[in-house]
């Protein structure tokens, strides 16, 4: 059981404080002088606001800056000035924060200290300086210079009785040059032990793609969107999680594009924005609609809302309507026939209890599907984070093969990836499951002997660590204590270990849950310049249509000692590695070497120091973009999912967790969240206002939430405020990484193997 006391601040230190607690519903346009007034405060807060404000001119500026280090949405392709968003900056700035975190802060400090603080004051104290090691015997991490850390986790590896003990996770900040010597060097050490935040957020995303049109990634790019006449937005705040994508959805609305926005929370991002660089809209504060419907369906009603649509335009064309696509469903798939038969036998009365719509409301966005030329489904974690993600997104599939909309211009598959090079990092080879011929193209390319067996994830990660079976963590950016679900567990599985290593730019939560040694290792940021012996470098990022292009940072490092994750893995390689005869220190020197190298151990990376120089990079070419299907039949392939069936009980509830507006994945800014109207406060539930009704609670009130796992455990957070809001009966949200702590281990999809973040069962109770 997680405690809560009065002032918002779970234990363990979660969430910033000071203020008094609001609620307000929101009721202004997304973007415009909201946003711009905030990052006004943010500039000046960041205490170089002329400076900050000049690097954020050049930020996703193709050819001459640094890419976001925040969300993978698409760089503007014909030189938009400011193509860059609120939170974008928030992002940055937090990272070139003249505050700094060096030996003396760890000197004053013990690591029991600093477990009681909140989370968003860890990250505050600043950019860390020097690498450190955790001292047992004062509880404190005490100076420890390069060498010396690449030999205790060097020795540690090598000490080990199997490679398979280590384990080695990956956030999404990775560019691809590290991302690509991280996984040599793990494979060349000998496991596939890589898990990665995908395995947390898109893997059903990938695995459904993977199986339905035979690659993992999208179809769309911005050109799509622009000639789309109907756009799909599900499960996915847009004003927040990717603010860029609101500038695409006025200009669809503008162009008289449907909009329709999914989602159980009717959030700001599907009412009205100002463009902050439409200078005109500004001036006038004239707000452009972002959506033209609003569906809210039961968490984990989408596949029924889906496959209500899909029937419902069956129906049409068993009355004689020419809405589906004959030519394109008998060249290019295979299963239609039982798919039809399927959605026939479906019943009306199942799809409204499963979807929790009625039939009008799902029958009026079958007609604007069926009536659409080009259609484009975008999704997110609403979608993915379910227990049946993967047969959610291979109905989206379904629906986009009845008319065809796959491989022509304006249609597509577009899952929204939520950070910057999370899609890059799978590219280049971080994957638990490495097919065959990629590991047979990297042997060749690298002449290592790559293991074979399928390594651990995320999930299984943790369950080994805490069986006693993993001895070191490799944590590569992130805050993987606080972004792994069970929080409780994860802390108690970090615990076990021998050695826990992170590589980080801030201090945060993971360097506090740590083994039983540990260290930290400090690296550059996207922003900041990384000199080589070559001079300065650039890395690659991809984006999440596949963009792939060259990000190069402008600022001076936070600090000399600092270096750059390619040199920090190389270091460590060569430490656990003495004998390798991969040429660490070679590719170190000029990144162009391990582009060479990459070009011909990954498919379309041909040529690929000219390619990624050229305007915009290039774009890794996505053959179900072209209409190949590279499945077992050779063509896109219809699913069969039955309907899920809810597992929520009499006076129980379905949660999912998401981000606030001040936050930015486990990073949070402030307790506010401006666009759901919540100020001075993290520690809350929004429900249903029949809901509280019937729980007789009123705004504000304290409750205590409890969930139920699959297991019949229980875990309870106490003294959280309950908020109404306007989502379906039976539903609640509240944010993570707070939430986490209810997502219980074994709570996974068995389809994904993804944490249940958004489809949890939990009852609410007054406090007390």
């Amino acid at each position: 059981m997680t405690e809560s006391p009065e002032d918002n601040t779970p234990a363990g230190g979660r969430g910033p404080t000071g203020g008094t607690p609001s609620h307000k519903p929101y009721k202004h346009p997304t973007a415009g002088w909201g946003a711009a007034v905030s990052v006004g405060k943010v500039l000046l807060k960041a205490d170089e606001p002329i400076n900050s404000a000049r690097l954020m001119t050049t930020m996703n500026h193709e050819g001459k800056g640094f890419d976001c280090p925040g969300c993978a949405w698409p760089d503007d392709q014909h030189g938009l000035h400011l193509d860059l968003c609120e939170n974008g900056i928030k992002h940055a700035t937090w990272e070139m924060t003249p505050k700094r975190v060096g030996p003396e802060f760890f000197a004053e400090h013990t690591v029991t200290e600093l477990s009681a603080w909140n989370d968003h004051d860890l990250e505050d104290q600043g950019r860390l300086t020097e690498p450190m090691s955790y001292d047992p015997g004062t509880d404190r991490y005490v100076p420890v210079s390069w060498s010396e850390a690449f030999e205790l986790f060097g020795g540690s590896l090598r000490e080990l009785d199997s490679p398979h003990r280590a384990l080695f996770y990956t956030s999404g900040r990775l560019s691809n040059e590290a991302t690509f010597l991280y996984q040599l060097f793990v494979r060349e050490f000998g496991t596939n032990n890589l898990p990665d935040c995908s395995n947390m957020c898109h893997e059903a995303s990938g695995r459904a793609l993977t199986a339905a049109v035979g690659t993992g990634k999208g179809t769309v790019d911005l050109n799509d969107i622009d000639q789309a006449d109907t756009i799909f937005v599900m499960g996915v705040n847009a004003a927040s999680n990717v603010p860029r994508m609101l500038t695409a959805l006025a200009d669809a609305y503008s162009r008289g594009a449907r909009v329709i926005h999914v989602n159980p929370l009717i959030e700001a991002a599907s009412g009205r924005t100002i463009v902050p660089h439409e200078f005109r809209a500004m001036a006038t504060f004239h707000a452009t609609p972002t959506g033209t419907m609003n569906l809210q369906p039961r968490i984990g009603g989408d596949l029924a809302l889906l496959r209500g649509i899909a029937k419902s335009v069956l129906e049409r064309a068993d009355g004689g309507a020419q809405v589906l696509d004959e030519e394109f469903l008998s060249r290019f798939t295979t299963g239609f026939e039982d798919y039809r038969a399927l959605c026939a036998q479906t019943s009306w009365s199942d799809l409204e209890t499963a979807s929790g719509l009625s039939s009008a409301e799902i029958h009026s966005a079958a007609n604007i599907y069926a009536d659409a030329t080009r259609t484009v489904i975008m999704w997110c974690l609403g979608i993915t984070q379910q227990e049946h993600g993967v047969d959610t997104v291979r109905e989206i599939v379904n629906l986009l093969l009845l008319r065809g909309n796959i491989g022509r211009e304006g249609t597509g598959l577009c899952p929204i990836r939520g950070h910057s090079n999370v899609q890059g990092n799978r590219t280049c080879g971080i994957d638990h499951r490495p097919g065959a011929e990629f590991l047979d193209r990297l042997a060749a390319a690298c002449d290592i002997d790559p293991p074979r067996e399928p390594g651990l994830d995320t999930v299984r990660g943790l369950e080994a660590m805490d069986r006693g079976e993993i001895a070191v963590f490799l944590g590569m950016g992130g805050n993987f204590a606080l972004a792994a679900p069970d929080t409780d567990f994860t802390a108690q599985a970090l615990g076990k270990c021998a050695l826990t290593v992170h590589v980080s730019t801030k201090l945060n939560r993971s360097h506090l849950v740590h083994g039983q040694r540990a260290l930290i290792l400090p690296c550059l940021g996207r922003t900041e310049r990384d000199t080589q012996e070559s001079g300065e470098q650039s890395v690659s990022v991809e984006d999440s249509m596949s963009m792939v292009h060259l990000s190069r940072g402008m600022k001076p490092p936070a600090a000399p000692s600092l270096l750059s994750e390619p040199a920090i893995i190389a270091g460590l390689a060569r430490a656990t590695l003495p004998d390798s005869t991969t040429p660490w220190e070679h590719y170190i020197g000029d990144y162009d070497r391990i582009r060479d190298t990459m070009q011909r151990a990954l498919d379309g990376f041909e040529d690929f120091n000219r390619r990624v120089r050229g305007p915009n990079g290039f774009r890794l070419r996505q053959p179900a973009r072209e209409r190949i299907f590279l499945t077992p039949s050779g063509r896109a392939e219809f699913s069969l999912a039955p309907l899920p069936v809810s597992r929520t009980g009499e006076g129980l509830l379905t949660l999912a967790t998401v981000r606030s507006h001040d936050q930015w994945n486990t990073t949070i800014y402030s307790a506010n969240d401006r666009y759901r109207g919540v100020h001075n406060l993290r520690t809350l539930i929004f429900l249903n206002p029949e809901d509280m009704r019937e729980r007789g609670l009123s705004d504000m009130d304290l409750v205590d939430i409890t969930s139920i796992a699959k297991d019949g455990s229980e875990r309870t957070v106490n003294r959280y405020r309950a908020i109404p809001y306007d989502l379906p009966r039976g539903n609640a949200v509240g944010y993570m990484p707070e939430l986490n702590v209810l997502c219980a281990i074994g709570d996974f999809s068995p389809q994904s193997d993804q944490p249940l973040m958004k489809h949890l069962t939990v009852s609410v109770r007054r406090s007390g």
